[in-house]
């Protein structure tokens, strides 16, 4: 005889049930494993192990057995069914067959699978990891858990895999995205989520399969290839993890055994309005199993640096986009979702201290109190949260005919009366770009020239305000079109005029922030940063300035209005020599090249503190310079 359950036990599974199973993917789902059979030796199969405790009857069925059926039996002592099946090896695709109280059968995809076919089919697949990690990747998990991120340069670039490059597969983007982000400058990729997702149009925001990877790109074992070509690159990985709902397609996740079992049963704390779909049963402990573990998997298995974890705002909220009536207060009356709180908290500690030198990013767009900050004090235990009061903002303020950003001039300086309430990033994402909103380029208005010269200047703004900065894809090089993920970036256009000058002076933005603490070192504290003028409304213009923990400074200035300023004035700290490090109306991006300001020097001002620096602001343009002390100076 040998163990029918391919060695797994209900002892095994009681942290399941107990909602402290962090790796319920070592248990649950498919795993080709060997077995001792007393007669005949070691034999070698796939043992299958799905939770459905309220089925009436459970079979696997696959393409080893012509998709008629396997009864599946009750682990004792849990409410997983199991079995281990000879002769099935990787490659093999299964569903659950699973009949209900009142007797009817539905197939159902594995919540566990760590494969699956590639969409409209939708079948499990017993998937065995062949990849090893490559030595290097030790050495990047050891300076990942030694980095600090909040005092160094995070430049994110936000990219969808099935459209940056239309048509590459994981291992041919391995060849090509290092490549080009390391030219670029960018510290960070963020993935959109790669989940297996039945629909292409959502993006991968309404996941099926929460441990398997999209095959419409290539196997896991292909994504790790490219995530391994990325950190010989240098360059982090942001995955974009979706714990907040799933989509009701019936072969997946929903009524999974006939009954609420991953979702509410009750649709006013079940179903998200907005999206049409399932919210998780967030105080259920196989559900706290399931998602902390779904968390813990991309991080450990595939290396991931960084989880963002969408729509925070829908998980903390009980009352979210519903209308009055349509929600269930908490047990103290209140609109907060008690059991999400809980386990945003319990899955955000647990990875900090399982992954050293891992981030949990939040997207969450209201002004939930202490989101970015450790559990211990209070907080939502995130590393960082997307600045969404900046991004809509600043993006309203540049739709405006410059004529009228004169009365918008708070727009660009409220952010910074809550700066530094979170750790933000800044966030221009693909959100912005899609569903009628317009490329970035075509959110401003009037001709060419002063789109993209309003464009080089809003980047400028963007990377050396307080807080890290993401660019969604093709922004860099002003695609015209809002992006569609059916054709791809227009990458034809960015070897043009405007293009060519926007994406080489965005190279150039990366590098010389990377080479100038200031511009990230303290984005994060009050210390980092002095407003030169805030209040130059009249003028459409920004200045102020920014610091490193060693003393260096960087005075910034954008211009927002048409208009050149030849001799405009600021108030620097210290009298001396003032280089120009970037200015965005250089010719070689298409500028005039007319305005530039070399070394200046800051005259001191009798009876006062500080010195005046006098400049030249070229119209709709950017520019920093750093203050560079004399050898004498102490």
């Amino acid at each position: 005889m040998h163990d029918k359950f391919g060695n797994l036990t209900g002892t095994d599974l009681e942290g399941f049930h107990s909602g402290g199973d962090t790796e319920a993917w070592r248990r649950l789902g498919s795993h080709v494993v060997t077995v001792h059979d007393d007669a005949r030796g070691d034999l070698s199969g796939t043992r299958f192990a799905v939770w459905a405790p309220n089925a009436q009857r459970v079979q696997v069925i696959g393409d080893f057995n012509w998709w008629q059926g396997d009864d599946m039996e009750f682990v004792p002592g849990s409410g997983v069914w199991g079995l281990w099946k000879e002769g099935v090896g990787a490659g093999a695709r299964y569903k659950y067959k699973i009949q209900h109280r009142d007797g009817s059968w539905q197939e159902k995809a594995d919540p566990f699978a760590f494969s699956t076919e590639v969409p409209p089919a939708n079948a499990s697949v017993v998937f065995e990891r062949e990849h090893a990690w490559a030595p290097s990747e030790e050495s990047w998990l050891a300076h990942r858990a030694q980095a600090d991120p909040y005092h160094s340069q995070m430049s994110i670039y936000e990219l969808h895999v099935g459209s940056w490059r239309k048509g590459l597969d994981y291992r041919q983007l391995a060849q090509e995205l290092p490549a080009y982000l390391t030219w670029m400058g960018y510290t960070h990729v963020e993935l959109m989520p790669i989940m297996a997702h039945p629909l292409e149009a959502s993006w991968g925001y309404q996941v099926t399969g929460y441990y398997a990877v999209d095959p419409r790109h290539g196997s896991p074992d292909d994504l790790r290839v490219l995530i391994e070509a990325l950190h010989a690159a240098g360059i982090g990985v942001i995955l974009d993890w979706v714990p907040g709902h799933f989509p009701k397609d019936d072969w997946a996740l929903g009524r999974f055994d006939g009954t609420a079992l991953f979702e509410h049963a009750d649709p006013r704390q079940g179903e998200q309005l907005d999206w049409g779909t399932y919210v998780f049963n967030f105080g259920r402990n196989e559900v706290k199993s399931f998602l902390i573990s779904n968390a813990l998997f991309w991080v450990s298995e595939f290396h991931i640096d960084a989880l963002r974890v969408d729509a925070v705002a829908s998980m903390l909220y009980l009352d979210y986009s519903r209308p009055p009536g349509g929600w269930v207060p908490n047990k103290y009356g209140g609109r907060e979702n008690l059991e999400a709180i809980d386990l945003l908290r319990y899955i955000n500690r647990h990875l900090y201290r399982r992954q050293p030198g891992v981030m949990m990013i939040a997207e969450e767009s209201t002004s939930f109190p202490k989101v970015s900050a450790p559990v211990d004090v209070g907080g939502l235990g995130f590393g960082f949260k997307w600045n969404m009061g900046w991004m809509n903002d600043s993006l309203e303020y540049i739709k405006l005919d410059p004529i009228y950003r004169q009365y918008h001039h708070n727009e660009m300086t409220f952010a910074m009366v809550y700066a530094y309430s979170e750790n933000y990033i800044l966030p221009i994402s693909h959100d912005e770009v899609v569903h009628g909103k317009g490329s970035m380029v075509n959110k401003i208005p009037q001709d060419d020239w002063r789109k993209f010269a309003t464009l080089r200047s809003f980047y400028s703004f963007m990377w050396a305000f307080p807080g890290k900065q993401l660019l969604f894809m093709g922004q860099e090089f002003g695609q015209r079109s809002e992006w569609n993920e059916a054709v791809g970036l227009e990458w034809w256009v960015d070897s043009l005029q405007w293009h060519k000058g926007l994406r080489d002076m965005m190279r150039e933005i990366n590098h010389v922030q990377a080479r100038t603490p200031a511009l990230y070192e303290l984005d994060s504290e009050p210390e980092g940063f002095r407003w030169i003028n805030d209040n130059d409304w009249m003028a459409n213009t920004f200045s102020w300035l920014r610091f490193d923990r060693q003393g260096g400074m960087v005075a910034c200035v954008a211009n927002f209005s048409p208009e050149p300023y030849p001799e405009y004035g600021l108030r620097v700290p210290r009298a001396g020599r003032w280089r120009e490090i970037l200015n965005t109306d250089e010719q070689r991006w298409d500028g005039s090249g007319e305005a530039a300001n070399g070394t200046r020097i800051a005259q001191p001002v009798d009876g006062e503190e500080g010195a005046e620096l006098v400049i030249s602001i070229p119209p709709m343009a950017g520019v920093w310079l750093r203050f560079e002390p004399e050898a004498t100076d102490s």
